[in-house]
């Protein structure tokens, strides 16, 4: 197992270096103000409205980079930073949220996809590493029956990697929708077009190192199976 704890603290490390990357990018692009004035908020439901979509709603929550959209409920969830503050970063993030509402009206094939395999991932999320662990004990020495729970906890860890991939397209188009509706309304300057750039950039960089890294360790189980083959 010397070999998987090597590839998680590899992982590890990648992900904090881009998380706290992310952190420092909004931190420093919060302080560009935007020269309409307009608040996350405000930003996000002229874009909305912008696209015909009237049915969405947006609205506030608690805590810091829990931005997101919901499609059960149809509201656009901004932080209370993106929500009120009235700068490059919180346009950024609205619109980004916004792009997954436009995504959802048009019924987007890659959103589609991801949306049918969460309760599958919700269910494999939670017991994958569970399964591989007590398969790869029972293995030992060559047991059949091992191999097969080891195989299946593979199996189940195969389901979030997929996930992880199919979430690439959804989160990279939903940002360029947001950057295209920001520069081609004129709702900001070019610096804070390349701000809002930058900080999207560094955003779909955490998605791309959880999926790299979700598919190194899928690997690596593969490995282990067919060398115990």
């Amino acid at each position: 197992m010397t070999g998987y704890y090597i590839l998680a603290g590899v992982i590890f490390l990648v992900s904090s270096y881009v998380s706290n990357k992310l952190k420092s990018k909004f931190q420093h692009y919060s302080k560009v103000s935007l020269r309409n004035g307009m608040s996350g908020r405000e930003i996000a439901e002229k874009m909305l409205a912008d696209n015909g979509i009237s049915d969405v709603q947006v609205i506030s929550t608690a805590g810091q980079l829990t931005d997101h959209y919901n499609p059960r409920d149809k509201t656009v969830n901004l932080s209370e930073v993106v929500y009120n503050q009235r700068n490059a970063a919180a346009a950024a993030v609205a619109a980004h949220e916004v792009g997954h509402a436009i995504q959802h009206a048009k019924a987007y094939s890659w959103l589609k996809m991801r949306s049918a395999i969460v309760p599958a991932v919700g269910i494999s999320s939670k017991l994958s590493n569970i399964v591989i662990m007590i398969g790869l004990a029972l293995s030992v020495g060559g047991s059949a029956f091992g191999s097969n729970i080891f195989l299946l906890g593979i199996g189940l860890f195969a389901v979030t990697t997929a996930f992880a991939f199919i979430t690439l397209p959804v989160e990279y188009d939903a940002s360029n929708r947001a950057l295209a509706w920001l520069e081609g309304r004129n709702m900001v300057s070019q610096e804070e077009h390349a701000g809002a750039k930058d900080a999207l950039k560094w955003a779909a960089r955490t998605y791309l190192v959880a999926a790299l890294g979700s598919l190194a360790t899928l690997l690596y189980f593969i490995s282990i199976f067919l060398n115990r083959r």
